[in-house]
């Protein structure tokens, strides 16, 4: 999948929340699906599998942690063992009430799966302009991603990934304005 395929199937996802709500996984299917499907189209080896929401038998894989199981966005498989997880969090409203659990938690699953030295990718996607939701569905007002709001992913970015298990392995953040 190249970048404008993968906008595309953002924007469905997008397209899907907007008529399914908030409460539904079926963005999900769409967007880690997709992600799925590419990865196993470039692997191109029988010894691997993918487990997600959206392909193959439609449910997330389960990576053995350190402190708890973790039913993982995408789990990749060679030979029936473990060998990737990948966290995806797709933002579409009332991002600052959850600002700082989006970040913890990621740090915590993160170090959950490395600390058993598994690699761990994180996705975050996130509009530069997401509406806050009142009681009852209306907007409330506007909320802004701002620098301060990605200082921290920033600075998470600056670590070094063999001494800080905390830290994903690779983290794609994306913003869109």
């Amino acid at each position: 999948m190249n970048n404008k395929d993968f906008l595309e199937v953002i924007k469905a996802s997008f397209k899907k929340f907007l008529t399914t709500g908030s409460n539904s996984n079926e963005k999900l299917k769409v967007l880690h699906g997709a992600i799925a499907n590419d990865i196993i189209e470039r692997l191109q080896d029988k010894n691997y599998s993918v487990y997600s929401l959206g392909f193959g038998k439609g449910k997330e894989g389960t990576i053995n942690g350190r402190y708890i199981d973790k039913k993982v966005d995408i789990t990749i498989m060679k030979n029936d063992k473990v060998i990737a997880g990948i966290g995806i969090k797709f933002v579409m409203q009332n991002y600052s009430q959850n600002s700082n659990n989006y970040f913890e938690n990621m740090l915590g699953e993160t170090a959950n799966i490395r600390v058993k030295r598994i690699p761990y990718f994180q996705v975050f996607i996130i509009l530069d302009k997401l509406p806050y939701y009142k009681d009852g569905g209306t907007i409330k007002k506007w909320e802004i991603f701002s620098k301060h709001n990605a200082e921290k992913y920033l600075k998470l970015s600056a670590d070094d990934i063999d001494i800080s298990t905390h830290t994903p392995t690779k983290t794609l953040l994306l913003l869109f304005i």
